[in-house]
């Protein structure tokens, strides 16, 4: 009877059972949306695109490169397997050579149908269509179907991370509006954004564009535009007018020299009488003078003298021995 008086009703019995389903419901349903939210992010870590050394080239095509006006461009020139490279002078190239259907050319254009092929194979992470303008992009894989536009202010966010990358895959062509700009931020860094483009890629007048721009057919580069990053086209060509192409390199990582100090860590530059030595580090340098000596080595003072009075040996007198007196000798 006793356990029986103290039973819960069937009706209240039932509503505890639902309120445990329903929290346990509840609970599975947070690290659901959790897992959901965190998707994103593990999917948007995609690796640099292997360029090789395509990499090292601001301009590389395939048919021709021409240029009209006094563009400057920092780093390299190539062009294979095509042989007609125009408009050097009045363009300057800076920091790097010219290279014609050579071996270097050659390679570089192989590296380059690698790196496009590798761009051109990342998993999407997000599907974008038409302008892109007024955005704010944080890194991962960004597909359109077709043609990409930009006619104001992309902004790409790196959110902290220096090495995040940035890939967009235009289904056919990029068209880069006049005036229209790439910002950067949160450490994000233009040699980790890629243009992968199905056709051809046009750069409007005094647009300044970022990244490294992998075109199957050309690239056209209008009045004034400036790119920072590099024009890259597998079969066509290369058009220049007025322009400014500075090929992108990533920061080195901090505490490897920098700004503060030697460029290069472990390095050692000789002079005459004079040993520098890099030190890596916070990049500072040590200086020594002789024989590789690394710093300065402090003078060692001279101990001060004893104001001690000196211990003198005592002078021992000479002994003075008399002498007898001996009487005149006798003269008589």
């Amino acid at each position: 009877m006793f356990h029986q008086a103290h039973q819960f009703p069937p009706k209240r019995a039932a509503k505890r059972r639902t309120r445990r389903v329903a929290g346990v419901a509840g609970f599975t349903g947070l690290i659901a949306a959790g897992l959901l939210i965190a998707a994103p992010f593990a999917l948007s870590a995609q690796a640099k695109v292997g360029l090789g050394t395509a990499g090292n080239f601001a301009v590389l095509a395939g048919s021709a490169v021409t240029n009209t006006g006094p563009s400057v461009i920092s780093g390299s020139i190539g062009l294979a397997p095509g042989s007609s490279v125009g408009g050097f002078p009045p363009g300057i190239v800076l920091a790097g050579t010219t290279e014609v259907a050579n071996g270097v050319a050659l390679q570089a254009k192989d590296d380059l149908v690698t790196g496009y092929n590798d761009a051109a194979g990342r998993s999407s992470t997000a599907t974008v269509s038409g302008d892109l303008a007024g955005r704010t992009l944080t890194p991962g894989v960004y597909t359109s179907g077709s043609s990409l536009g930009l006619s104001g202010l992309l902004t790409l966010d790196a959110q902290g991370d220096p090495n995040a990358v940035f890939i967009f895959q235009a289904g056919s062509s990029l068209i880069v509006g006049s005036g229209s700009e790439v910002n950067l931020i949160g450490g994000a860094q233009a040699c980790n954004v890629y243009w992968q483009v199905s056709s051809s890629a046009t750069v409007g007048t005094g647009a300044a564009f970022v990244g490294n721009i992998l075109a199957l057919v050309s690239v056209t580069m209008n009045t004034g535009a400036t790119l920072q990053g590099s024009a890259l086209a597998r079969n066509g060509a290369v058009t220049l007018d007025t322009n400014t192409i500075t090929r992108a390199t990533c920061a080195a990582p901090s505490g490897t020299g920098g700004s503060n100090g030697s460029s290069t860590p472990g390095t050692t530059t000789t002079n005459p009488g004079t040993t520098q030595t890099s030190t890596g580090g916070k990049g500072t340098t040590g200086a020594g003078t002789g024989k590789g000596s690394t710093g300065t080595k402090p003078k060692h003072h001279a101990k001060p003298k004893s104001t001690k009075p000196k211990h003198l040996k005592p002078i021992t007198p000479t002994p003075v021995i008399a002498v007898p007196h001996k009487p005149p000798a006798f003269t008589g």
